[in-house]
């Protein structure tokens, strides 16, 4: 078992040893790349947004501050010849192999990664029953059936609107539809992803997991509320069980209300 530093991310007296950050010389490109699979719990769990509907693999770095002596976790992508930079945390275990683990986590707990949406071969076992894969599947970040649905209801009241766009500078969140006149932004949530308290039902399997991850999307949701009410924005959110065409009616007549108060 290893011995965590005296001091949260710190080792107190000496820097680590190099076994805890450093990757061992010699690795090929494979064998980086399996390194990695294994601590983020399978291939399919290693994917960034990048906009436009696609994906990029991420990896976890590790570097040392030899100063502080603190061992820090960075989150890495390429996307059209850049190379994106995140930072996740410290990490503060003895071995290389746990402190990638531990920046994996830290990426997830943080949203930064894309939910998987099949596993990516045999010894990935986050989708451990049918039931668990069929939702997975069934999970998209946009143009979903209830999102379709409620926007054309919405169109045929005559609305326009943009759609998965971002709001504000710096926050990497974006509303399903956007009414930018009348600073409405409207969210389509799923029942499942978003906790719903009527619909929701915890899973039987691997139930922590699952429980941590909708609990890490509802806090998310209340910040991005609290961000943009602050900044000015009615939000609304449209849970996928709503009938689409009464959703659209309330939408509506807030935007409505909203462009008679500007004027």
């Amino acid at each position: 078992m290893s011995s965590p530093p005296a001091e949260p991310g710190r080792w107190k007296d000496k820097p680590p040893l190099e076994r805890a950050w450093r990757g061992r010389p010699g690795l090929s490109r494979a064998e980086r790349t399996l390194e990695q699979d294994r601590a983020a719990g399978g291939k399919g769990r290693r994917l960034v947004d990048v906009g436009d509907g696609r994906t990029a693999q991420a990896s976890v770095e590790l570097k040392l501050l030899p100063r502080t002596r603190r061992i820090r976790a960075y989150l890495r992508w390429s996307d059209q010849g850049r190379s994106p930079t995140k930072y996740l945390g410290e990490v503060t275990d003895t071995t290389r192999e746990r402190n990638l683990a531990a920046g994996w986590r830290l990426a997830f707990e943080q949203a930064l990664l894309v939910t998987p949406v099949t596993p990516a071969g045999p010894g990935d076992s986050w989708a451990s029953s049918p039931a668990v894969r069929s939702v997975m599947r069934a999970n998209r970040s946009r143009d979903t059936k209830p999102e379709l649905a409620l926007r054309s209801a919405v169109h045929r009241l005559g609305l326009r609107y943009r759609v998965d766009t971002p709001l504000i500078t710096g926050l990497r969140r974006r509303a399903d539809m956007v009414f930018s006149k009348a600073r409405v932004a409207v969210f389509s949530d799923g029942c499942y992803w978003h906790g719903c308290p009527d619909h929701y039902r915890p899973a039987t399997r691997n139930g922590d997991f699952w429980a941590a991850k909708i609990t890490v999307n509802q806090a998310r949701d209340i910040d991005t509320d609290a961000r943009l009410r602050e900044a000015g924005w009615l939000v609304i959110r449209v849970w996928e069980h709503e009938n689409p065409v009464e959703a659209a009616d309330r939408i509506a007549s807030a935007v409505r209300q909203r462009r008679d108060e500007t004027c």
